[in-house]
């Protein structure tokens, strides 16, 4: 069952059939206008000075000798591939990049998004004050800051807390037990806020008479859901797996204040061994080259998540 089972097939008795496209150029196609790129000055300089060119500058910084402090902290040099030859052999980066997958993919894409839509469809038929009391307790985590988030999900976890007293384990850590699980829930329960407003808006966009006419020719509830209103989100889906992916992937904040990286290095991900390696152990080179590569990390994901989008199913 598909929405193309709830469309008619045949052109209906006295109406016209529908006349074939005309041949040549379309007049609505997207064109170019020169006369634009002077308004587009202003916010191309910006881009370049904020974005374009530190991002140039750092890709520099990250084959070079530079240190927070010592020698080479004002006069450093080019060094090639030496950080990069570093960075191959780096057991830690290694693990850091499997992390980062666990985190991302753990607290954005399953969490944050799959939470959110289904808050989202679970509140588009509750009544009144249940939407607007459990819509708004997830809007509250969305934007409280991050350190809020951080401290709260830091006193809930670790010994006497509220979630170790829910679990019966009053005395238990479950940042020593289990860190990467309780910071990726904890970056989860941030960001669904987010994707459930998303979905929610989405979801006021499907038109009312494709679902009413699937539910008279008596598809259940879930036909309804899997053959037309998943498919109509797949948009709103793509947008907000990348938009997640991104906001964890730069995660920094919730990560470094509950745990640090720790216990060990079980959950550096890798915004924090790049901050951990230019500011605590003063290789700023060799940090702005992880950096470097969490750019080249997401813009792979951007490119992926931006030609799904543009799939025609």
């Amino acid at each position: 069952m598909s929405i193309s089972e709830f469309t008619p097939a045949a052109t209906p008795v006295g109406m016209a059939a529908m006349p074939d496209p005309p041949a040549g150029a379309r007049l609505d196609k997207k064109r170019f206008n020169w006369s634009s790129i002077p308004l587009l000055l202003p916010a191309l300089g910006l881009l370049a000075l904020l974005f374009v060119g530190p991002v140039i500058y750092s890709f520099y910084l990250g084959f070079t000798n530079d240190q927070l402090l010592g020698p080479t902290s004002k006069h450093f040099n080019f060094t090639g591939s030496a950080n990069l030859h570093r960075l191959v052999d780096d057991p830690v980066f290694h693990q850091s990049l499997y992390l980062t997958a666990f985190f991302v993919i753990g607290s954005a894409v399953v969490g944050a998004t799959l939470v959110g839509l289904i808050l989202a469809v679970a509140m588009q038929n509750a009544l009144g004050v249940t939407r607007v009391v459990v819509g708004g307790l997830v809007i509250v985590c969305f934007v409280l800051p991050p350190i809020v988030v951080a401290l709260a999900w830091y006193a809930a976890s670790t010994a006497h807390g509220t979630y170790t007293g829910l679990f019966g384990m009053p005395n238990a850590d479950f940042l020593q037990s289990a860190p990467l699980l309780v910071v990726s829930a904890a970056n989860a329960w941030n960001l669904t806020g987010l994707a459930m407003i998303l979905f929610a808006a989405a979801l006021r966009n499907i038109p009312t008479e494709i679902l009413e006419s699937a539910e008279m020719e008596n598809a259940s509830a879930a036909q309804r859901f899997f053959k037309i209103t998943l498919p109509l989100l797949r948009p709103t889906l793509i947008t907000t797996i990348l938009l997640m992916t991104l906001l964890a992937l730069a995660n920094f904040t919730v990560v470094y204040v509950m745990t640090a990286g720790g216990p060990g290095t079980s959950t550096m991900i890798l915004p924090v061994y790049s901050y951990l390696q230019a500011f605590q152990y003063n290789n700023l080179a060799y940090g702005a080259l992880i950096g470097d590569a969490m750019v080249i990390l997401a813009t792979i994901l951007s490119f992926v998540y931006v030609r799904l989008s543009r799939e025609r199913s």
